[in-house]
């Protein structure tokens, strides 16, 4: 049963989970091998503060945080609307190989680019398609029923991984991009090339991805009872469905373009929110997006300093924090295993 909705309570979630981002990005700015006060970063952020430290926070620092927020918001909200459609507690960007298809189409536009003339421009473009044709898949797979079962969920997903893993590592060494570190990061997950323009396309993208699926939250709520009762209460499921997955691929694509792939946040918060807040997608999605944003910013500022002067790749946090809360999850229901 959900329970009803008012202003007083969505507010109330909006705004604690907004104070957490808050603090989130807070403590982003103000750590890193270069320790800055509270007071500078403040100064810095108001125009009062110049030199070093101001270069710091507002030309690494706070475009790093910004990326984060926004790739850990569009993962999120992704897995929520994902579990919802599919209605599969276990869907995600990552376990579904959707991630990987999107990365996939990046990687494949960028071989493809020396013989074409596309640049890194044509990326985005190129994973939204390989995402979008990932979920076609899916539900190919799923055969028209429009639910997967979580056995045949992890098994596509571990399958088409396996295979978009592979086609990356063939293109990206037939097209000579394997040179230094950057098809490893790539493939774990990095948000070192944070800039203001590069977050500012990935918030475009969750602003037209958010602004597609929160309409239909009400209709993703019927979802859960069925295709077929959701249709006897007036959801137009069909339509439901296509949009959505332009939605979620639009957010997946242009997240993945730009961070490579990162695991699990999809999965871990989308449940913890559920288990917080209730399902009621009108809560939720919204709920979703500032949570992602708050444990991606944790992620990545864990990434940049727990090693001191050395940097790790943050889908390597995500994966670490992610990995026992899945195990958990199969293991608190073992109906869904094999």
């Amino acid at each position: 049963m959900i329970a009803p909705v008012t202003p007083w309570r969505a507010a109330a979630v909006a705004g604690a989970l907004a104070a957490v981002l808050a603090l989130a990005v807070a403590v982003a700015l103000a750590v890193g091998p270069s320790g800055l006060e509270p007071g500078v970063v403040a100064g810095a952020l108001a125009g009062r503060v110049e030199g070093a430290a101001a270069d710091i926070v507002l030309r690494v620092r706070l475009p790093r945080a910004l990326l984060a927020a926004l790739v850990g918001a569009s993962l999120a909200t992704a897995g929520a609307l994902f579990q919802a459609l599919l209605r599969n507690p276990l869907a995600d960007p990552y376990v579904l190989g959707v991630s990987g298809g999107a990365a996939l189409g990046g990687i494949a536009v960028l071989a493809a680019g020396g013989g074409l003339g596309l640049g890194y421009a044509a990326v985005p473009p190129a994973s939204f398609a390989g995402a979008l044709a990932t979920l076609l898949l899916l539900f190919a797979v799923a055969g028209g029923r429009g639910r997967l079962s979580p056995t045949t969920l992890l098994l596509t997903g571990v399958v088409f991984n396996a295979f978009a893993s592979a086609a990356i590592v063939f293109l990206a060494s037939s097209a000579g991009l394997t040179e230094g570190a950057s098809l490893f990061l790539w493939l774990i997950g990095n948000l070192s090339e944070g800039r203001v323009e590069v977050a500012g396309a990935v918030g475009a993208f969750l602003a037209l991805g958010l602004g597609c699926a929160l309409p239909f939250a009400r209709a993703l709520n019927l979802l859960a009872l069925g295709e077929e009762p959701a249709a006897q209460l007036g959801v137009p499921v069909e339509t439901v469905k296509r949009l959505l997955l332009v939605a979620t691929s639009l957010m997946v694509g242009a997240a993945v373009a730009v961070s490579g792939l990162i695991g699990f946040v999809g999965l871990i918060i989308p449940h913890l929110l559920r288990l917080a807040f209730g399902p009621d997608h009108r809560v939720l999605l919204p709920a979703a997006a500032l949570g992602g944003a708050a444990f991606l910013v944790v992620c990545d500022t864990v990434a940049r300093t727990v090693l001191g002067g050395r940097e790790l790749p943050v889908g390597a946090i995500t994966a670490l924090a992610g990995g026992p809360l899945f195990l958990a999850l199969l293991r608190r229901r073992p109906g869904w295993r094999p």
